[in-house]
């Protein structure tokens, strides 16, 4: 035992750096535990559960916090791309004071979330949702669509730095159609 205690000091400057090389590469490697994967997925859907939870108050600062307060963010929607912290806000104030404010009783609602992780710091999510509520005129009515974000861990938080967006579009009403005998045919409508 004496003898390893000896060579250690001797030893210890030569094979340190590599010890601390090859433990550095294999945390950068992109490789994680099926645990810490699993821990990270946890908080990013946390975060975007928290803030899309309609039955809180102040829905409109909570999805505002989603988004990176410095760096670029960029956000496409509806045939429209944003780069600007403050044209998103603007967007989503919009719609709060425009469209939300008529929704009574929302609930939003994840069809599904699917959580990518990259590494420790950055992941992406792909979901599906629909926000059930009534309107003004206490008719039942849903809107919904499909998002994919990337999520970047900056101080300690999750945060969006790109997005995009796609509404499902509203079923047309379809005209009725009067119903006829199938045995009036004129000849002119009979093709042989």
């Amino acid at each position: 035992m004496r003898r390893v205690i000896a060579v250690l000091p001797a030893v210890l400057p030569a094979v340190l750096p590599a010890v601390l090389t090859a433990a550095t590469m294999a945390a950068c490697s992109g490789e994680m535990s099926d645990t810490r994967t699993a821990g990270v997925s946890a908080e990013v859907a946390a975060t975007l559960r928290a803030a899309y939870d309609l039955s809180r108050p102040d829905v409109e600062e909570r999805m505002l916090s989603l988004y990176a307060t410095s760096g670029p963010i960029v956000s496409a929607s509806a045939g429209r791309v944003v780069t600007s912290r403050d044209t998103l806000a603007m967007g989503i104030r919009y719609f709060w004071e425009n469209v939300g404010v008529n929704m009574r009783g929302p609930r939003w609602i994840w069809d599904s979330l699917h959580v990518s992780v990259l590494s420790p710091t950055s992941a992406v999510v792909t979901a599906a949702y629909r926000v059930q509520h009534r309107t003004p005129r206490n008719e039942d009515h849903v809107i919904a669509g499909a998002m994919t974000a990337v999520f970047v861990k900056r101080d300690g938080k999750w945060v969006i730095i790109q997005e995009h967006l796609s509404d499902v579009p509203a079923v047309p009403a379809v005209p009725a159609v009067p119903a006829t005998d199938s045995t009036s045919r004129t000849p002119s409508h009979d093709h042989h």
